[in-house]
């Protein structure tokens, strides 16, 4: 099993003519994605490696039964690509675009959570039920299908991390970019409840990084409801106060979001931490005793 996305997902690329649009649809076809359709508003009728081009999502959910959106907008534009989605009836959205105005997103968010729908991004990799469907940009050959979900505030460390568990024979039940903008749609804890109720999953890695509070969340989550085992890694130990590092949500401000504070209130929890990440394959191997792939 999976969560949120599998065999079944049929996606629309909203932004689909665009050069990011178009290079990544073709890159999700070739993982075997079933994109039904592409959404270019006054270029309905092209067409997109096969795929259909539409001049609205109403239409592809009308036409081609789309229910998950990849969104490639640009920033100004964004937002309503994403309330055009949900309106269309979208349920998921997965928004790769990155620096969306702050203002614009809590509003966006807002609406889509009002709505029951669920958001993943913006400035996500995506997501991946590996073996069955990516709905973004990660390389789906480092991923391996199996039991372990991993959920990640940063794209990069989650495919380093993934190649790891793979290496040592873990494959993934689905893995999860939450996205780097300040606001984002969901949350360690939306998709560890998920992953709670999905019994194909062993346990889970959280890659987290400084900034905020959502892995102090988290980590109040897994001790009060979840029983699987979880590895958690904070990226961002030796930044400054003050100083983003990388992700626009990565930031220390106002004496909170520090690693050592999130480190120390996940081993509070009894979370196992992994302070190299080198080592997380190994500490893989420790804690996640069951059956691997």
């Amino acid at each position: 099993m999976s969560i949120l996305v599998d065999e079944n997902t049929k996606v629309v690329v909203q932004g689909i003519t665009g050069k990011e649009g178009t290079f990544h649809t073709t890159q999700m076809l070739a993982y075997g994605t079933d994109i039904v359709a592409g959404v270019t508003p006054g270029k309905g009728g092209a067409q997109v490696e096969g795929v259909p081009v539409l001049n609205t999502v109403k239409d592809a959910v009308k036409l081609y039964g789309a229910n998950t959106s990849c969104i490639f907008v640009p920033p100004p534009y964004a937002p309503d690509a994403m309330l055009e989605a949900v309106q269309a009836g979208i349920s998921l959205i997965v928004c790769i675009t990155e620096g969306i105005p702050t203002i614009d997103m809590i509003k966006t968010k807002r609406f889509i959570r009002e709505k029951g729908f669920v958001l993943i991004g913006p400035n996500t990799p995506g997501i991946i039920s590996p073996g069955k469907t990516k709905v973004g940009i990660m390389p789906g050959y480092v991923h391996k299908p199996g039991g372990i979900g991993v959920i990640s505030r940063s794209g990069t460390l989650t495919y380093e991390v993934v190649d790891q568990l793979t290496r040592v024979g873990f494959g993934q039940s689905t893995c999860i970019g939450l996205g780097g903008d300040p606001i984002v749609g969901t949350s360690f804890v939306d998709h560890l409840g998920w992953f709670k109720e999905d019994d194909a999953t062993q346990g889970v890695v959280i890659i987290g990084e400084i900034g905020g509070s959502a892995e102090e969340e988290a980590a109040e989550y897994i001790e009060r409801e979840f029983a699987k085992p979880v590895v958690a890694f904070i990226a961002g130990q030796t930044a400054p106060p003050g100083r983003r590092m990388g992700h626009a949500g990565a930031i220390i401000s106002g004496g909170k979001g520090k690693a050592e504070d999130k480190i120390r209130a996940l081993r509070e929890h009894g979370i196992t931490v992994v302070l190299n990440l080198g080592q997380l394959g190994k500490t893989a191997l420790e804690v996640f005793k069951g059956p691997r792939s």
